[in-house]
Parts: structure tokens; C-alpha cells; sequence
């Protein structure tokens, strides 16, 4: 099994970007990845607690999407402004066997990541649960602009959050548009809590993850708390096959007893060290 972990340390940042350089690596994301872009993380030091929408929630009728769609239309209008940061330009230089993303943020797509799985979805798409049409979100923020006439102009002073949305009580009001093809249901194309990823991006990541084992590669995982399973899984398989597994974030994660270095550092100044 992989060795006992180190306790978790910035003086690791050397020795953890000593094992990488040089193997093939697959590199896991998370949402501490994108704070130096603006865009807040769910459980980083100083985040205040909250409770996403679950999906089961979002189909439990028109109020729940309502209120949905009036922090999202919010939330996406500031986060589609985000630019990519230094962290994001040293992934994509990175080269790794396969790019695993948490997030929905599209940033890794912007400076042309290679081999990318966004394990959870994209932001910039909508997709129809009636008809199954995907379309693009700059469309929907459109049709929400005509609907909702000064809505961002009266709500600028609220907090964006992670996945998209914002803080945000008050939805009374805002109108939602069906689907332009059937009339149904619009949601946007990411996997909610209470919604399970698609098994061909859980297989293929898999894949990647048990590949290190022939090659003497490595798992980074990078802003990443690895409270939900969606991402801890593959770390789990790392460790169990004894590829080493290096994780960087701040703050602890539940994944930094099956580590080989747990680095407590920022991920941009982590992963230009070792780009």
C-alpha cells in the first residue's frame, strides 16, 4: 500500500514536485484551482457553509426552478467574465495522460487543456430533460435578459458561489423559458448533488488512474477537499494499486491519509513550480 502520509506541510512543496517531475501524471481539479480567477471554492479556509440544490429538488416543480435559474442567471453573468489563471496555463503545460476536472467553470477549456474529462459537466451548456437537446447558455442568458429586464442591475451586490449561482432569497418573479424545440424542462448541462456522474467519464478516468500503476506514474490532485466520492474514488484506486498520490490544497482533505505528500500551498503557486 502507499507509504503513511506526511502531515500536511508547505515545507513539502520541494520533495512533492521532486516525485512528479518527470512521470506521467494525471491530474485531478477541484474548485481551489479557480479562486485566483475570482470564482470562490465550496470548503476552503474562511467559505461559508452551504447547501446546493439537489436535483431532486430542481424537478420538484416550477418554485424550485424558479429559484434555480434566478441565482444562475445572476451567477453565470459575472462568472463567464473569469479569465484562467496561471494555475490553469501550468495544468494545460503539464502534458498529463489524462486532465480530471470538478469543475464546471469551463476555465481548462479556455487555455486548450489536453485530454480533459469534466468529471461533473460545463456550466456554458443547458441541456433539456424532456427532449435531451443541448444548446448553448449564452442563448438561454439571452431569452432570461428579455424575460427579466434589470434583474442583474437590482441584485449586484450578491455573492457568487462555486457551481454558478449566487446568494440569493428573493426570486419572486423572474421568468423561466421551456425548451425553444419541445417546451420542457431546461437544466443546466452539470451533474447536480443527487445526480450520478456518467459511467463513460467515471470509466475513462478509472482507465487513466489505473494506468499510472504500468508506467511508475503519479495522481495530483490539485483545490481539491475530496469531501464527496465523485473525486476521492479515484484517489482510493491510486492508492490501492501503490501509485503515489500527491495532493495539493489548502486545507486538509479526506483524502490526505492515503497521500504520499499532502502540500499545504496554493494551487497556481504549486503548479508553476512544477511546470
Amino acid at each position: 500500500m502507499t507509504q503513511t502520509a506526511l502531515p500536511r506541510s508547505e515545507q513539502l512543496l520541494a520533495p512533492a514536485v521532486d516525485l512528479l517531475r518527470g512521470r506521467p501524471l494525471v491530474v485531478l481539479t477541484g474548485a481551489g484551482l479557480s479562486t485566483d480567477s475570482g470564482i470562490p471554492d465550496y470548503r476552503g479556509p474562511g467559505s461559508p457553509a452551504r447547501k446546493p440544490m439537489t436535483f431532486q429538488e430542481f424537478l420538484s416543480g416550477p418554485e424550485a426552478r424558479r429559484r434555480y435559474w434566478a441565482r444562475s442567471h445572476l451567477g453565470w453573468g459575472r462568472m463567464r467574465r473569469a479569465d484562467p489563471n496561471d494555475g490553469h496555463l501550468a495544468v494545460a503545460r503539464l502534458d498529463a495522460e489524462l486532465v480530471i476536472t470538478q469543475n464546471v467553470d469551463g476555465l481548462h477549456e479556455r487555455v486548450g487543456t489536453p485530454r480533459l474529462v469534466a468529471l461533473h459537466g460545463r456550466i456554458a451548456d443547458v441541456v433539456c430533460l424532456d427532449c435531451r437537446r443541448t444548446s448553448p447558455r449564452a442563448a438561454l442568458q439571452e431569452r432570461l435578459d428579455a424575460l427579466n429586464p434589470g434583474w442583474h442591475e437590482r441584485h449586484t451586490g450578491v455573492r457568487i458561489n462555486p457551481d454558478g449561482d449566487v446568494e440569493l432569497e428573493d426570486t419572486a418573479g423572474f421568468e423561466v423559458p421551456g425548451c425553444e424545440a419541445c417546451g420542457g424542462v431546461l437544466k443546466p448541462d452539470v451533474v447536480f448533488f443527487g445526480e450520478n456522474v456518467p459511467k463513460d467519464r467515471v470509466e475513462r478516468c478509472y482507465a487513466a488512474v489505473e494506468s499510472l500503476a504500468d508506467t511508475d506514474g503519479a495522481l495530483l490532485v490539485v483545490g481539491s477537499s475530496l469531501t464527496v466520492m465523485s473525486g476521492l474514488r479515484f484517489v482510493r484506486r491510486a492508492a490501492a494499486l501503490d501509485v503515489p498520490v500527491v495532493i495539493v490544497n489548502r486545507g486538509e482533505t479526506r483524502g490526505d491519509p492515503l497521500a504520499t505528500y499532502a502540500v499545504e500551498t496554493g494551487c497556481t503557486e504549486f503548479l508553476t513550480a512544477l511546470a
